[in-house]
């Protein structure tokens, strides 16, 4: 690839609506880079579809037939955003110098990219894009997010805050996440863990160009729960403690069962049951957290 080539890969699930606009905005604004010296004219913009059922991939191979600036990547089933994501950094690590993310939606602020390439030009490795604030967004999903960043930082797991998958990352990171061998993706979570140089531009979310959100509540949790279980070994550590704090309950217990029963005023059977019961659950909780 030449010294400026950029790529721009834009995942695509079911966007029949609004794909034609998005493809020609962002486009125009490759352009509009290019002239200005900011990226090489081979720069591309990579549309992936990840097992649409509507006219996506139609779309997408009508743009790359009148394009040579466009390129398609058709996954065969619906793997979901990160997969796509990560395909799309293996199919452009050796096209391009670096590599922008960006939602087909158009909701993250496209004019942010300029910034980003500034940036990359200053030296840095990984640009995240990171929204202003959430006013967008209704009550539970400002909430549930502002939970989640919190809760991950509790962990001890190197996140954003406000930042979904708006980035640019040179090839010399792209090539170096391909070394990780991970089967559940968060790069949210892996990203930030690498150590590259990085910073963050701000922008203002915009509102959806058309056609409806593909991101359920469903699998907003699902990716939620690949990120806490798969970047951070205190959910294990805590169930050992839990675990450590019943045995130490479980002792308490059999003395004060121990003395009810030699005082006589125990249920016959009763000791020996409450003892066995906190006894051998603190042992199976403090098991389950070693394993």
């Amino acid at each position: 690839p030449e010294m400026n080539t950029l790529s721009v890969i834009v995942p695509c699930f079911n966007e029949e609506a609004v794909l034609e606009k998005s493809s020609a905005i962002i486009r125009d604004k490759m352009k509009s880079l290019a002239d200005a010296g900011k990226i090489s004219s081979d720069s591309f913009i990579l549309l992936i579809d990840d097992g649409s059922t509507d006219r996506t991939w139609d779309i997408i191979s009508q743009l790359c037939h009148d394009d040579k600036a466009f390129s398609g990547l058709k996954l065969s089933c619906n793997n979901g955003h990160q997969n796509v994501l990560l395909a799309g950094l293996q199919f452009v690590a050796d096209k391009c110098v670096a590599c922008i993310s960006i939602d087909a939606d158009l909701q993250d602020d496209i004019n942010a990219m300029g910034s980003m390439i500034d940036k990359f030009h200053e030296g840095y490795e990984i640009i995240y894009g990171v929204r202003n604030s959430r006013k967008t967004d209704n009550f539970l999903k400002r909430w549930s997010a502002a939970f989640f960043y919190w809760f991950m930082s509790l962990l001890g797991t190197k996140t954003i805050p406000n930042h979904a998958d708006f980035r640019l990352m040179s090839r010399k990171s792209i090539e170096a996440l391909m070394q990780y061998k991970e089967k559940n993706i968060f790069l949210r979570g892996i990203i930030p863990s690498m150590g590259f140089r990085n910073c963050c531009v701000y922008y203002d979310r915009q509102k959806r160009i058309a056609g409806k959100s593909k991101f359920s509540l469903a699998k907003m949790t699902n990716l939620a729960i690949f990120g806490i279980t798969s970047f951070s070994t205190r959910p294990l550590r805590l169930i050992f403690l839990v675990g450590a704090i019943s045995f130490l309950i479980s002792i308490a217990s059999f003395i004060y069962v121990l003395w009810s029963y030699l005082g006589g005023e125990s249920v016959k059977g009763w000791t020996s049951l409450i003892a066995s019961v906190w006894f051998l659950g603190s042992i199976i909780i403090m098991s389950i957290g070693i394993i």
